[in-house]
């Protein structure tokens, strides 16, 4: 029997960095994965496919030149679903390419298999063609992901309703569509597929989308959704669906009736642990497999075996799985690690996009400090005007008390890679006078900050020279 100091089943995001770090301390490692590739969910049917799809839709589409040309103008005319998987599996190939040479580099052996715990020090490896053997481990990282959640209402067929994976495999790109679920993954592909100028119609039982994000930026974000034809139907949940070869009826909770050629379920996801054998050593799940683990460690209750990445559940994302991997290979070899920044961002790679760092302007009324808001519109900027930039923006958020940043709103193009710049200063601490008394090249969206750092110090004033 095979033995190794640390076992990681799963290879997203969460795997990969804990397998790399583990062998940069020296140790034996071997990553489980029963993919037919590496690269886990986050490669093959997550993160890299939905934004390479969106990058595609909106090159293709000359959605970024429309604000010049009109909302009529196109780069491709007739755009087709083998359009889009072209330069999806150019992609992939690269990641997997990439992530192999990764693992390579730092003696990383991987193999193709299902992990079943058949101890708390060992597992049972079972490959697609049937053959079974067991390796001996003395840390372990489950990172195993999520797949999508299918309830038994939902007539899933793969050719006219599909889950989030499902669709990154459709044939033909549909004349209408309904998304259910109004949260990131349902926001994103309803967007991608209206740049399209695919009529959407986006389904959320809540009264809003987006819950965790900004109210301004939610609402300014809903305008934008509308202004292009996009029809979202909140605060009645899904009654019935039906499909035929004619498309697609579902009918609300109030009444409402709604038909498309076509239908992405997309309200959830579920942890991919039905075949981890956890109950063999003690882990246990909630209703939707998520393993609970301290969020300092990253270890469960079985205090050598870790989780990581989706599987433990909020906020699933790819780049704070990857720091979750990576503290819990640490932590598990001994490695002191300093407290990680508080804050840290999240991108939601619509279209726009939306990406939020800090606390929200209903976060920090929770708290009862008084603050003051600095708001800047990208098509104010010089390099908003030269983009053909016509919506979106960024609002700060700053302590009236203290000055400090407490968070950093954008929604618009550029947004994910904006938002760093706030990242940085509000874990460094920094005041609204550092917008004001810094420089910022122009012309950007970048400057946008010293606008709405002006904007907010204006209504601020001044820092107390004493106090200061």
């Amino acid at each position: 029997m095979n033995s190794y100091d640390m076992l990681v089943i799963g290879s997203g995001p969460a795997g990969r960095r804990a397998a790399v770090q583990s062998a940069k301390l020296g140790k034996s490692v071997l990553v489980v994965d029963k993919g037919r590739r590496l690269g886990g969910v986050s490669v093959h049917t997550g993160t890299i496919p939905s934004k390479t799809l969106r990058e595609t839709v909106l090159n293709l589409s000359g959605w970024r030149e429309r604000g010049f040309y009109g909302r009529g103008y196109r780069v491709k005319q007739v755009i087709s679903a083998a359009d889009l998987v072209e330069r999806l599996r150019k992609t992939l190939d690269h990641e997997v390419e990439v992530l192999q040479h990764q693992f390579m580099r730092n003696a990383v052996k991987s193999t193709q298999a299902t992990a079943h715990f058949s101890s708390s020090n060992t597992a049972r490896l079972t490959t697609e063609l049937g053959d079974v053997s067991e390796v001996q481990f003395e840390k372990a990282l489950i990172s195993v992901g999520t797949r999508p959640y299918r309830p038994d209402n939902i007539p899933f067929d793969h050719k006219r309703v599909f889950d989030s994976d499902e669709i990154l495999d459709i044939e033909t790109l549909p004349r209408t569509l309904i998304v259910i679920g109004g949260g990131v993954i349902g926001v994103e592909y309803a967007t991608i597929f209206s740049a399209l100028d695919v009529p959407v119609t986006l389904i959320e039982g809540r009264n809003t989308i987006l819950e965790f994000v900004d109210k301004e930026l939610v609402e300014d974000f809903m305008h934008q959704m509308r202004d292009r034809g996009m029809s979202i139907r909140l605060g009645a949940t899904v009654a019935t669906v039906t499909a035929s070869d004619k498309g697609v009826e579902v009918t609300l909770s109030d009444g409402r009736l709604i038909k498309a050629d076509a239908l992405l379920y997309a309200a959830g996801r579920s942890g991919n642990v039905p075949t981890l054998g956890l109950e063999t050593v003690g882990i246990a799940t909630d209703a939707r497999g998520r393993i609970e683990v301290d969020h300092s460690t990253f270890q469960t209750s079985v205090p050598h075996i870790y989780a990581a990445g989706d599987v433990i559940g909020f906020p699933s994302l790819a780049s704070t799985s990857m720091e979750q991997g990576r503290i819990a290979a640490c932590h598990a070899f001994g490695v002191h690690l300093p407290a990680p920044p508080e804050t840290f961002p999240y991108g939601i790679y619509a279209v726009p996009e939306i990406s939020t760092v800090g606390l929200s302007e209903e976060d920090v009324r929770k708290t009862g400090q008084a603050y003051e808001c600095g708001v800047a519109r990208f098509r104010e900027t010089s390099r908003g005007h030269i983009m053909g930039v016509n919506n979106g923006f960024l609002k700060l958020i700053f302590s009236l008390e203290s000055r400090r940043l407490l968070g950093a709103h954008i929604v618009g193009e550029g947004a994910t890679e904006l938002i760093h710049i706030g990242q940085a200063v509000i874990n460094l601490k920094g005041t609204v006078d550092y917008f004001v008394n810094n420089t910022f090249n122009f012309p950007t969206l970048a400057e946008a900050y010293k606008i709405a750092g002006l904007d907010a110090w204006n209504r601020m004033g001044a820092p107390d020279p004493i106090a200061s």
